[in-house]
């Protein structure tokens, strides 16, 4: 068995560890808090570790499947995320056609390009291109009504949906020298790291929360549950150096960044959820909300992990 093959195969143990303990825990409190089912809290808690199962099997069936497989699975998750997110937003008959071709057109060929590992073309090709061309398809209906706000909106899709979540895969273009064959466990740092920033954040914020961060955007998120989780965050990440190409420091260094990405592009998502009069973005993952209440902190702070470590460390 190859050294990546093994350290894969360490860390899915480990993550199915965490999954059983955290599963035996919810059965414990549900027999002794909520055996009718009326506590609420509990409820959520068992109904998010079901979704975490179902969530992490699929996963690991993507990175078996190598690299077809984890481009497989995202290209998938924002087709699913643009459509939650194009429900939310200003549309008019005239936007068809460019929904048509942001859905069609440019999620396949943003998948097709990392495919192809055309870094140049895919870092550009929905900023520049998609972007200039879904005006001109809406323009050409000749509805000017809210003309601007339609197009920024759909353009803002493109973006968080596809253009961002492209950048986790993305991680398997990566030529870093010495860690040839590994870049799977790349996603599984930026992941993990994100995932369990957002789960810590929760758990020190219903622990020793007193301080509202942002109280009109998410009243649930407390100044002591987004340092708890963040530096707890920060050192598991470091924890995990063994998976990267990175050291202990390295590692810590690029968990704090994307922890603060991940932290604030829930903001930003929950700002979009307030000014939308809605509590999530749809009701795919039980338990979880919408496809996007999970990938929203992960589609802010890929971008940023893949290029410093593009920047610093590839090829």
């Amino acid at each position: 068995m190859s050294d990546a093959n093994s350290d894969l195969m360490t860390l899915v143990a480990g993550i199915f560890c965490v999954l059983i303990f955290a599963s035996v825990v919810g059965y414990i409190l549900q027999q002794r808090l909520s055996p009718n089912g009326s506590n609420s809290a509990v409820e959520n808690l068992n109904a998010r570790i079901k979704a975490w199962w179902v969530m992490v099997i699929l996963i690991g069936i993507a990175f078996t499947a190598g690299r077809i497989g984890v481009l497989i699975l995202f290209s998938f998750c924002s087709f699913a995320a643009l459509r939650e997110f194009v429900t939310l937003i200003n549309t008019r008959k005239a936007d068809h056609w460019a929904l048509a071709a942001a859905f069609f057109l440019v999620v396949p060929i943003q998948y097709c390009l990392l495919w192809a590992e055309q870094y140049g073309i895919f870092s550009i090709f929905i900023p520049v291109y998609a972007f200039l061309l879904m005006p001109i398809i809406s323009v050409l209906r000749g509805d000017t009504e809210r003309f601007l706000v339609r197009i920024a909106e759909v353009q803002w899709a493109l973006m968080i949906c596809v253009f961002c979540a492209s950048h986790v895969p993305a991680l398997l273009t990566l030529n870093i020298p010495g860690y040839e064959g590994r870049n799977v466990l790349l996603i599984a740092f930026l992941v993990i790291v994100v995932q369990l920033s957002d789960v810590l954040q929760y758990v020190w914020g219903k622990l020793f929360g007193r301080t509202k961060i942002a109280p009109r955007l998410s009243p649930s998120k407390t100044v002591e549950g987004f340092g708890g989780g963040v530096i707890s965050a920060t050192l598991i990440g470091a924890g995990l150096w063994w998976i990267t190409p990175f050291t202990p420091l390295q590692a810590g260094i690029l968990a704090f960044v994307i922890t603060l990405m991940g932290f604030f592009g829930g903001l930003v998502m929950s700002a979009i959820k307030r000014d939308r009069g809605v509590k999530d973005w749809g009701n795919l993952i039980e338990g979880h909300g919408g496809l996007i209440d999970r990938l929203d902190s992960v589609v802010f702070s890929a971008p940023i992990f893949f290029h410093l470590t593009r920047y610093w460390w590839s090829l």
